[in-house]
């Protein structure tokens, strides 16, 4: 599976507010170039914070891409993936519609009942993990549904875990001219953190790019070595 992480964040590494509200970093250009991340994969994940915070559909916008995808024999829309290892997704949210395959990754403590409910609204539950997903167990699993090419679109919870996994394979930025602030303010990595440097990830930056009134920087993750 390749894994594409992509965020906005501020010029002081912030994805929204220290009230978790969603804020407009970036512009139109930055929107369309995400919606062709979207058009190009097989799924787009996210963690259940983003869920509760945004309620976000996670589909494709433009019609042309998404008869384009039609055309070569893929669904309109990727599917959508929320890592939720209690099973906090609400059963009416709006990537539970009908728009694409919505599959979420639970672990063994997620309650039952929650379980159950989310399998009612129409989810595929993937369990992998005891206290947590365990994500590259899950990951297989989707491997098995057809997911090969998975974009990630946050949170710092989730981005945190899957470069503590080892699992990036390329990570974009959007870095708008706005300053957010608030020690609070969730930023791009969050979770508990690298405290030795011989763990941080290895990044290599491949392009940067002018977009709206902020850059777009594109990096590869470097192979760990043996």
């Amino acid at each position: 599976m390749h894994v594409h992480v992509n965020a906005a964040e501020s010029v002081d590494g912030k994805l929204s507010t220290r009230d978790r509200e969603q804020v407009a970093i970036s512009g139109p250009a930055d929107f369309d170039r995400m919606d062709e991340l979207r058009a190009e994969s097989d799924g787009v994940l996210v963690g259940v914070g983003t869920v509760l915070a945004d309620d976000p559909a996670l589909t494709v916008k433009d019609d042309e891409r998404r008869d384009r995808r039609e055309q070569v024999g893929d669904p309109p829309n990727p599917a959508r993936i929320v890592a939720d290892s209690r099973a906090r997704t609400p059963p009416d949210a709006e990537i539970l519609d009908d728009a694409a395959p919505t599959y979420v990754l639970v672990s063994e403590a997620a309650a039952e009942g929650d379980v159950a409910a989310l399998s009612a609204a129409g989810a595929t539950v993937i369990t992998a993990g005891s206290s947590r997903v365990d994500l590259p167990a899950a990951f297989d699993r989707l491997e098995g549904h057809g997911v090969e090419r998975l974009l990630v679109e946050g949170g710092g919870e989730l981005i945190f875990s899957l470069f503590e996994s080892g699992l990036v394979d390329r990570l974009t930025v959007y870095v708008g001219s706005v300053v957010i602030g608030g020690r609070d303010a969730p930023t791009l990595a969050d979770g508990e953190g690298f405290t030795d440097p011989d763990a941080f990830p290895s990044l290599s930056l491949t392009d940067v790019e002018r977009l709206d009134d902020g850059v777009v920087l594109t990096y590869d993750a470097e192979a760990a070595e043996a």
